[in-house]
């Protein structure tokens, strides 16, 4: 793993890498985050009954944009164009988890061909698909919590595939 930050110069500046002689190459990354919730919430939303609308289908819709919208958040972030992007929001019931909690698993696949990762892309399309199903579900638990956003894997690139470890 190299040890040299990219996004600051020699002068100790902030600036967006030049990836203007990189290859373009197929680049992959999944990203997932999860928000928990209470049972009574989680209920409301697997059985359609928020108050404005369907939570699940909104959150796949704002993952997707938000993953679009990446470099507009994310200062050093290129725009790129991205030709894959699927979240995908599963229900996690008491007593599927080891720590207990309830909630709703976000899982984030990003893909583009160019010159650059798509990691930022994959863990903003999380982030944000956990911030919308808070925001639809806020009136009745405001309690919940996001938690867990991370990278699983990213393949592609000079550095090629990188895994996330099983955790222990």
């Amino acid at each position: 793993m190299s040890e040299v930050l990219t996004h600051i110069d020699e002068s100790g500046d902030v600036r967006m890498v030049d990836v203007s002689q990189k290859a373009d190459t197929e680049r992959v990354a999944v990203a997932e985050g999860f928000i928990s919730m209470r049972p009574e919430t989680l209920a409301l939303i697997v059985e359609g009954k928020a108050a404005k609308g369907d939570v699940l289908a909104c959150a796949r819709v704002a993952g997707v944009m938000a993953a679009k919208k990446t470099s507009d958040l994310i200062p050093m972030c290129h725009p790129l164009n991205i030709t894959k992007a699927k979240v995908a929001c599963e229900p996690v019931a008491a007593g599927e988890r080891e720590d207990g909690r309830v909630g709703i698993h976000v899982t984030c696949t990003c893909g583009v061909t160019g010159k650059t990762g798509i990691e930022m892309e994959a863990l903003t399309a999380a982030s944000v698909a956990c911030l919308t199903i808070y925001d639809m579900c806020k009136a009745v638990d405001r309690g919940m919590e996001i938690g867990e956003v991370r990278l699983l894997k990213k393949d592609g690139g000079k550095t090629g595939l990188w895994l996330r470890e099983a955790q222990a």
